[in-house]
Parts: C-alpha cells; sequence; structure tokens
C-alpha cells in the first residue's frame, strides 16, 4: 500500500494525531490518502495558534522576505530532481484522473507564475507599492495607509483543478495574515505538498499556515474554524456556497468564487487558410488543459461567418485537433453519473433539429456539435464536448450572453486589432471579467482579478493614517512647529 500523508498542521506534533483514509474515489487499488483527525479543542488551539504567534511573526517580517521564500519553494517544485515534485508528478496523475504529460504542462505553467518577478507585478497590482504591506506609506491625497491582513484566513478549494489553491494560499501569506486551509477530496495533494515544502524552507511562513481536510458535513469542526476566522475564501458550486455562507457567523467577511462559464469568439479574418488550422488547434487546446473543470475552460465557440473558410469547417478542424490531442492526453475516464450526462447532451444534440451536426461518435473521447444557427451561451457536460455556433457577426453576441451576466468569465478572442477594443468592450458590458486570446484560456496572467476581483486587496483591511493627525502631533514636538 503506498501512502500519502494529507496536511501541515504547525505545532502539532504528528506522534499526537490519530489519522483517516481521505475518502477519494479515483485513487488506483493499492493507494491511499490519509488526512490528520483533530478534535474540536485541536482545532482551536490550531487556529488561535496561526491567528496569533503564527500571524504576527508573518507580520513583522519584510514582504520581499516573503516572495524570496515562496519562490524558494516555488523553484524546489519545478525541479525536477526534487522529491516534492516527483511526489506531485506520481500522486497528481492518481488523485485528479488526469493524463501524467497534462499534469507535467500544467503544473510548470501554474508555478512558473508564482516566481518572485511575478509576485512583485501582483503586490504591484493590486497595492501600488509593498511599502503598505511593511508599514504606513504616504498616499497622494495626505496622510498615509497601510493593509493589515486578516488574522485567520480560511480558504476552502475546490478540486476541479490543481493548482487553484496556490493562488489563494500565497494572496493570503502576501497579506500577511494567518492561513488554514481546507482542501478537496478532489485534489488535496498540491497544497499539502506546497505548505510543507515552505515550512521546510521559512519557519515563519510555516507557522503562518495551516492545511487540512474535514468533512463537508462536520458541521462541529467547521463552526469551530468559523468562529476564528475573520475573511473566508470560498471556491465550488453555488449551492454549496450559498449552504455555506449560512453558517458564517455575523462579521465574516465571505468571499465565494462560485459557478462560472467561459467561451471563445473567432472573428471571420481569423478563419483563412493560413490562421484557421492555427485557430482550431489552439481552440482544442483551450478545451483540453484542465479538462474544461476551470471556470475559464470554454464551453462553446462562437464563429462568425463570412470568412475565407466557414464555421462548419472550423467545427470540422477542431474536431480533427481534438482527436489528435486524445492520443497525447487522453481523457480521464468520466463516473457514471458524468457519463450519463454526456450520453444526454449528445442525444440532445442529435435531435435538436435543423442546422446541428454532431461530431464525433459515442466511442471518442470527445464530441463537437455544429450549431448553424445562432442561440443563447448555455453550459453542456464538460469532459471535451463542445458547442461551435455560427452567427453573422461577433457584435450580435451580447444578445445571446444576455441573461448569463452572473455567471461569465472569460472569453477566449481571435480578431483583429482593429476589432479588439470595440468587441472587448461590449463583452465587458455583459459581465465578462477576463479577455484573454484564444489559447490562453485556461493560462490566466500573474495578477489577473479572479471574477473582477483583485487578488490582496479583499484580503486586507485598509488603515488610514490622516493628515489630521500628522499636524497635531506636530504641535505635540519638542522642537518649534
Amino acid at each position: 500500500m503506498k501512502t500519502l500523508r494529507i496536511g501541515h498542521l504547525p505545532g502539532v506534533a504528528t506522534t499526537d494525531l490519530s489519522w483517516q483514509a481521505l475518502p477519494c474515489t479515483q485513487l488506483p487499488e493499492g493507494h491511499r490518502l490519509e488526512v490528520p483527525v483533530l478534535d474540536t479543542e485541536m482545532l482551536g488551539a490550531l487556529c488561535e495558534r496561526l491567528r496569533g504567534p503564527g500571524r504576527q511573526a508573518l507580520r513583522a517580517l519584510p514582504v520581499r522576505e516573503i516572495v524570496s521564500a515562496v519562490d524558494a519553494a516555488i523553484q524546489v517544485l519545478l525541479d525536477p530532481a526534487s522529491e516534492e515534485h516527483q511526489t506531485l508528478m506520481y500522486w497528481l496523475p492518481l488523485s485528479t484522473g488526469f493524463a501524467p504529460e497534462m499534469v507535467r504542462l500544467n503544473l510548470n505553467a501554474t508555478l512558473r507564475t508564482y516566481r518572485a518577478p511575478q509576485l512583485q507585478r501582483l503586490l504591484a497590482e493590486d497595492l501600488g507599492s509593498s511599502e503598505m504591506l511593511d508599514g504606513f506609506a504616504p498616499r497622494v491625497s495626505g496622510g498615509m495607509s497601510r493593509s493589515e491582513g486578516a488574522a485567520l484566513l480560511v480558504h476552502v478549494w475546490a478540486g476541479n483543478v490543481p493548482g487553484l489553491p496556490l493562488w489563494s494560499l500565497i494572496s493570503g501569506l502576501l497579506a500577511k495574515a494567518g492561513n488554514l486551509g481546507k482542501v478537496s477530496a478532489g485534489e488535496p495533494v498540491l497544497a499539502s505538498v506546497f505548505a510543507c515544502t515552505v515550512a521546510r524552507l521559512s519557519p515563519v511562513l510555516g507557522e503562518a499556515l495551516a492545511v487540512l481536510w474535514w468533512g463537508r458535513h462536520d458541521i462541529t469542526c467547521a463552526r469551530t474554524v468559523w468562529a476564528a476566522a475573520e475573511v473566508v475564501l470560498a471556491f465550488g458550486g453555488d449551492a454549496a456556497l450559498a449552504e455555506l455562507q449560512q453558517q458564517m457567523p455575523a462579521g465574516v467577511r465571505f468571499l465565494a468564487h462560485g459557478h462560472k462559464i467561459s467561451f471563445g469568439a473567432i472573428g471571420r479574418e481569423a478563419l483563412g487558410a493560413t490562421h484557421a488550422p492555427r485557430m482550431a488547434r489552439l481552440a482544442a487546446q483551450d478545451v483540453v488543459r484542465h479538462e474544461q473543470q476551470g471556470c475559464y475552460s470554454p464551453q462553446v465557440f462562437y464563429v462568425e461567418r463570412g470568412g475565407q473558410g466557414s464555421p462548419q469547417e472550423f467545427a470540422e478542424r477542431l474536431a480533427a485537433e481534438l482527436e489528435q490531442l486524445a492520443t497525447r492526453f487522453p481523457r480521464p475516464q468520466p463516473g457514471l453519473a458524468e457519463a450519463t450526462q454526456i450520453a444526454q447532451w449528445r442525444s440532445h444534440q442529435e435531435w435538436s433539429g435543423d442546422g446541428v451536426r454532431l461530431i464525433g461518435q459515442p466511442t471518442h473521447s470527445w464530441s463537437v456539435a455544429f450549431h448553424e444557427k445562432a442561440l443563447p451561451l448555455v453550459p453542456g457536460p464538460l469532459h471535451r464536448c463542445v458547442q461551435v455556433v455560427a452567427v453573422d457577426t461577433l457584435e450580435e453576441l451580447p444578445a445571446w450572453l444576455e441573461g448569463r451576466w452572473r455567471h461569465l468569465q472569460t472569453a477566449g478572442l481571435a480578431v483583429s486589432p482593429e476589432r479588439l477594443q470595440p468587441l472587448s468592450l461590449r463583452l465587458s458590458g455583459c459581465g465578462v471579467t477576463r479577455l484573454c486570446a484564444l489559447g490562453h484560456m485556461p493560462l490566466p496572467a500573474p495578477g489577473w482579478h479572479n471574477d473582477g476581483r483583485p487578488s490582496l486587496l479583499d484580503l486586507v483591511n485598509m488603515v488610514d493614517l490622516e493628515a489630521s493627525a500628522e499636524a497635531l502631533s506636530d504641535t505635540l514636538s519638542r522642537y518649534e512647529p
């Protein structure tokens, strides 16, 4: 039996813990993930340790040293020769079902966004200057301001996309908060390995973060954590988040990242003989990377008529690219429920009526549904099932996005320079919060505003030292004012 223990608990001796198997249905026989079992007394003490000495030691550390420590941990995880990298490459394919080659590409791409230069850009993007994290910094309008991280920032992670926990956990460390992360049974490995690596390289950071798991229906443990939390940052489906929000005590800031849907928009100028093959390849890569599990993964491509190639030809090219990628990146085997949803979706497409053509057989690991008539943006069953919808012009997209503003996130664009900003303005008015190149949809840029929100500003309280206090202070000095 190969076993990996999940979690990082500062101040808790492993000899004092009991362990239980994590309910992870994807693991093959002979493999086991174990998580520590904490009673409410131990959990409460852990929260107080993170809120108190852990956070205070981190608060005293210059932010440049936090950046350096995170960068050092990322370099270890990127190093193919390191034990930590090899652990990730062994266990992530098993826990997620993703092909090893896809895990390698996604892992490296994700980790590279958290190296020192990228973190420095993130700080500049959100705060303008990292000085506010270390002390009071001057304001243009007069006076000074400082950003204070939460005494305890709790992260509740979903397991659909490996790498998701790093964004919030690293943001929490940069904000100098005490951090407690609850991993998902769907993907608990990366956050645990990262936390242990950081703690080994930087004990101060290690004392300010914990990673653990408790069951969704374990209300006793949950209430113990919520009672100590100042901010809760949660990821998941809308229903699960609504249920979670109801558990929050008064005064807890609840930051939810729920269900989102993303799409591609391909202009007629991208369908010429020299461009169309590359556009189809980029679109297929966006579908396959992360297996459409991310909020930024495309479920529909709107393709404009009037180009050298037709929208239907693009759909056929996309199908051919998906078939080619299936060899290098085999699709994870869907569970019974997911397989049923795929079959129902395919049946619906086949019987939708005129103007709909389903490309791909049930035996294929992908399906492309081409729609000759435009239709509203609707989610599909994922697992490489995608729709290609013909439109007369991309400028009509707001009509087909109407009513989806609450759930829109990313649009992958392939249009000419003169159309880029006007189309982006139209889409941003519909609720789209991220616009990127086709082929980059599952690869957000460092410092991106997840669901339109800043990474750091939502996690801190801004403390203003007004100019009036400085002026009065001057009158009380020992020297002449």
